[in-house]
């Protein structure tokens, strides 16, 4: 019995360090907030990695102020949105070097969207999503025109 039991517990020690864990990684900044218009949700990347891009969204958003600067040879920004009236977004980086941007939104729904926006290290990012950091952009919407 206590072989066996010894057999068990080495087993699941060796298991447990074989099994890789993801990275959370910092955010280097972070903004937050609301958008009425629930028209604009699903237009911009999970992944941005490009300042014209960053540009783009914060002036189609309407967020305070210019947009921040961020050396996007260095870093990235991430995206994640909710209709909820909270969201919290956690960034982790695995082995193989794919991003998963994690979000954890409550259950109530209000008018228009929650934003968090953050900043992380791109080192070691090969993909987001499982997707190539370029093609991390998420569909744009079914036109009028394609849904006839």
């Amino acid at each position: 019995m206590r072989t066996a039991l010894l057999a068990l517990l080495l087993l699941g020690i060796t298991w447990s360090s074989a099994v890789a864990e993801d990275k959370t990684l910092e955010p280097l900044m972070t903004f937050s907030g609301s958008v009425e218009d629930a028209e604009l949700l699903g237009k911009f990347s999970t992944a941005i990695s490009t300042p014209q891009e960053f540009e783009e969204l914060w002036k189609a958003w309407k967020l305070a102020g210019e947009t921040p600067k961020v050396d996007f040879e260095k870093a990235l920004v991430v995206v994640q949105t909710t209709s909820g009236s909270r969201l919290r977004v956690t960034v982790r980086l695995t082995d193989e070097g794919d991003l998963k941007v994690l979000g954890l939104a409550t259950r109530d729904l209000r008018p228009g969207f929650r934003y968090v926006i953050v900043s992380v290290a791109r080192d070691g990012v090969k993909t987001v999503e499982g997707k190539p950091l370029a093609a991390a952009k998420a569909a744009p919407p079914e036109s009028k025109e394609e849904a006839k």
